[in-house]
Formats: C-alpha cells, sequence, structure tokens
C-alpha cells in the first residue's frame, strides 16, 4: 500500500463521527495498515499539534508545516507547503515532502529539498470548492521538470486513483475518503484495487 498516501483532516472526521469519536485513534489505525500519513492540521498552534502527535503517539507520522514540534517528537518525516520549505531547515528529516500546484513550483521545491510532491488539485473537490481542478496534466507537467515521486491530491478516490497512476504519478493522496469512511482497512482495500501494478 506504499502508493497512498492519508492527508488529516479533524475537522471531516469529527463532523461525521462526532466528538467523542478518537481521532487519534483513527490515524493510528492507517499507520497500522503501512500507509504514510500526512498529519495537516496546519490550523492549530504549535503547542497543540506537539500535543496532537503525543496523542497519537506514533513516530511514523509525517508531521506537516510545524517543524519544531515535530522534531521535538521525533518524527523522521515532514511535508510543507512551499514558502514554508523555501525558508525552514529540514536537516535531520528523512524524507521531505511539499505540495506543489504547478511545474514551477515542483522545480522550486526540488530545489528546497522535497524529495516528493504532492500536486493538486487533481479532480474537483469539496475542499477547493469554487476552484476548477487542474486535471492529470499537472502531474504530466510537473514531470516534465524534475524525476521526483508526484502524488496527485484532490477529490481521489477508488473510482479515479487509477488515472493519476496513468499519468505517471507514483501514487495518490487521500483526505476525505479516510477521514469519514467506516472501515479504513476497506477503504484501503479498494484503493489499491484501483490502481495498475
Amino acid at each position: 500500500m506504499c502508493d497512498i498516501i492519508c492527508v488529516s483532516n479533524r475537522h471531516i472526521f469529527y463532523n461525521t463521527f462526532g466528538k467523542e469519536a478518537s481521532f487519534s485513534e483513527r490515524i493510528c489505525a492507517i499507520l497500522q495498515l503501512g500507509i504514510r500519513v500526512i498529519l495537516r492540521e496546519k490550523d492549530l498552534t504549535e503547542k497543540a499539534y506537539y500535543d496532537l502527535l503525543c496523542d497519537i503517539g506514533d513516530r511514523r507520522i509525517t508531521a506537516h508545516t510545524f517543524s519544531k514540534a515535530a522534531k521535538k517528537f521525533g518524527c523522521e518525516n515532514i511535508h510543507m507547503p512551499l514558502d514554508i520549505l523555501e525558508n525552514t531547515d529540514v536537516s535531520g528529516f528523512d524524507h521531505v515532502g511539499c505540495s506543489v500546484h504547478s511545474s514551477a513550483q515542483a522545480a522550486a521545491a526540488a530545489k528546497a529539498g522535497a524529495d516528493y510532491l504532492t500536486a493538486g488539485h487533481i479532480f474537483v473537490t469539496d475542499c477547493k470548492k469554487g476552484l476548477a481542478p487542474r486535471d492529470t496534466e499537472l502531474i504530466r507537467d510537473i514531470l516534465s521538470v524534475t524525476d521526483l515521486p508526484v502524488y496527485g491530491i484532490g477529490g481521489i478516490t477508488p473510482e479515479n486513483a487509477s488515472e493519476v497512476i496513468k499519468a505517471g504519478g507514483a501514487g495518490v493522496c487521500v483526505m476525505s475518503g479516510f477521514m469519514s469512511c467506516e472501515d479504513p482497512v476497506r477503504y484501503a482495500e479498494r484503493l489499491e484495487r484501483s490502481m495498475p501494478k
């Protein structure tokens, strides 16, 4: 299942299951499947983000944005928007990801030290209401300027994930699906079955 990345969103999770549900347990369950999880809770303070990392308690998590909290907790991996990556010391992390939206940004991310990219949004998604999707052509454009692995994000479902792979993507990032599904194991299996080997 290494071609799948889960991107977290606790608001979607709590809106689906209620405040009494355990967001940390959901994240741990996904990590147990061998799926990379980017903990993308950018609206938190650095302290609150660190507390959330401690509550999850799994250093396999890929931290997002908050490099100080990530280093304090002992995260091996970090993911950042380009503007933050370009102004952050990411030495000490094993894997550094960056979110990009164009081939120019992809080239800049590679220069700033990223070793993989998430690119989007590929398909229509509620997370980007009113914004036209960039479609899989974005994947092809990015791969024309870098050989870094590129993961499509935005509106990815088991029904369209294969289109990202066919365009040259290394895999897919899924937020809403993992945050709102009843069973992450079955959802991951559906995604994996849908993608060409």
